[in-house]
């Protein structure tokens, strides 16, 4: 049984949310979010609450049955306070800077990088050497971090590259004579 999906998701004052057969709409007042649950669950809406339910018994409906709860509070959450995501640059002239619409990054290439900004996503630069990504889509803020910390992944040797700030470089040993 799952303990995730057994608790409903209760909408905070301010946000409404619609439920059309597996669509679910939630909107507050950061933006609208939608999300269409998986045919193996089942998802209603009362009493200011949303609940799912897995349509059967099977290991699949079991499994979806937390993932969909999961990902419907993450609705509610973005909506409400939205997400963050902070990066670190690390090495010498490595730096990052927003132009406009494109992230320029220096990260020890011949050329320096440039990221377009997707819609829907902040990215500011409060120093040289931090990231920080901002929006209400949970999945949207991971994949836009993901895919700016893969131009130069932190390597073990220096720890130089792009690192989340939370993340832990395992540092090796270098060869000794």
């Amino acid at each position: 049984m799952s303990r995730v999906g057994k608790k409903a998701v209760v909408l905070p004052a301010g946000v409404t949310a619609k439920v059309e057969g597996q669509t679910i709409a939630v909107k507050g007042a950061k933006g609208e979010l939608r999300f269409v649950a998986p045919g193996d669950v089942n998802v209603s809406f009362a009493d200011n609450q949303i609940t799912v339910d897995p349509r059967n018994e099977t290991k699949r409906a079991r499994a979806l049955w937390g993932t969909t709860r999961a990902q419907v509070n993450s609705l509610v959450v973005g909506v409400t306070k939205g997400f963050e995501k902070k990066l670190e640059i690390n090495g010498v002239g490595y730096k990052a800077a927003v132009a406009g619409k494109n992230l320029q990054l220096s990260l020890g290439y011949s050329h320096d990088v440039t990221y377009a900004i997707p819609q829907g996503i902040a990215i500011t630069t409060p120093k040289p050497t931090e990231i920080t990504i901002v929006g209400i889509d949970k999945r949207q803020v991971g994949q836009v971090a993901a895919e700016i910390r893969a131009f130069r992944p932190p390597e073990p040797y220096k720890g130089k590259g792009v690192k989340y700030s939370d993340e832990f470089i395992f540092r090796k040993e270098g060869k000794k004579k």
